[in-house]
């Protein structure tokens, strides 16, 4: 058991914050994070924490505003009650795709809510698979920016031994399936799609040989489904023998469950950055692996300033 360290959770991700704090073999720090009638949040810090290496476990998923305001409060209350350090364990970072201005006069979300959370007193950030790489810029404070890749790629390993291709559902997600191809041994094969808007996408062309082949769409997230389920099509007419979805963050927001479960796809591989709901968890595409391992080895690391890159060498 570390010496120092203390593991607080707002109400996102219970589940994995337990999971995390099995691995690390130290109890879940004792807090209270309740709301008022009118939906006030309100938080007290149960036990003392002045002097400790402090970890704050929240993803800013759905309900995305009110867990960012948790996240805030549970990290005010640590600095006023003294600890020495505040690292804030984002596993799915929110708002990450608004992370530079593709139209006039919109925000930089990303950008004001990496403010927000430097302003209420955090001294740094352990996240997995940001939307967007350079959102790293956006925090003055150091960010540990962890990647799923090992345990998705494990998992493909043992189960899709031959004949991969790795697939990146658009443009934007080439570097990312790269890697992950590299890592795999695999070939890469890319959708060429426009999106016409927001949770809306027109499947184009298939660059690459899917030809006979084991196809893993590979992306940090999969959110409505629209782009996976739509690339599944373009993939099989190609000659693809499977198709199957590995993804960071399963968001699974509207109607993804439904277009998962009416796909051609022959599963869908996620991990517990995100809890599932009900509906989600009885959804017999999805697999779940979980990243606390992951996150347990990078919050010893920080706590014992050791490497954390190495965790991917």
């Amino acid at each position: 058991m570390p010496e120092g360290i203390k593991l607080f959770a707002g109400n996102s991700n219970r589940t994995l914050t337990k999971e995390i704090a099995d691995f690390l073999n130290i109890p879940v720090g004792d807090a209270a994070v309740t709301t008022f009638s009118d939906e006030e949040i309100m938080v007290q810090i149960n036990e003392n924490v002045r002097g400790a290496d402090v970890f704050v476990v929240q993803s800013t998923c759905m309900p995305v505003n009110h867990n960012i305001m948790e996240l805030l409060l549970v990290v005010d209350a640590l600095k006023r009650a003294s600890a020495k350090r505040i690292t804030a364990v984002i596993p799915y970072y929110g708002y990450a795709r608004q992370d530079k201005k593709v139209q006039p006069r919109v925000p930089i979300s990303a950008r004001l809510v990496a403010d927000l959370i430097t302003v209420a007193g955090v001294n740094r950030i352990l996240t997995i698979d940001l939307h967007a790489g350079q959102i790293q810029g956006f925090f003055d404070i150091p960010v540990d920016h962890l990647y799923a890749a090992p345990v998705l790629s494990d998992y493909v390993k043992k189960k899709y031994l031959n004949d991969i291709v790795i697939v990146s559902p658009d443009a934007g997600g080439v570097e990312r399936a790269r890697a992950f191809a590299k890592r795999l041994g695999a070939s890469l094969a890319i959708i060429d799609k426009r999106r016409e808007k927001a949770n809306v996408s027109q499947v184009m062309n298939v660059i690459g040989d899917v030809h006979g082949k084991n196809a893993i769409l590979f992306d940090d997230m999969v959110d409505t489904a629209g782009t996976i389920t739509q690339a599944v099509s373009a993939i099989k007419e190609k000659g693809a023998k499977k198709v199957v979805a590995a993804c960071t963050h399963a968001v699974l927001s509207g109607p993804a469950i439904d277009r998962i479960n009416a796909s051609g796809l022959e599963e869908v591989i996620v991990t517990n950055t995100i809890p599932m709901d009900e509906k989600q968890q009885k959804c017999k595409k999805l697999t779940i692996l979980s990243v606390a391992p992951l996150l347990g080895e990078a919050i010893k690391r920080i706590h014992e300033e050791s490497s954390v890159s190495s965790l991917f060498i």
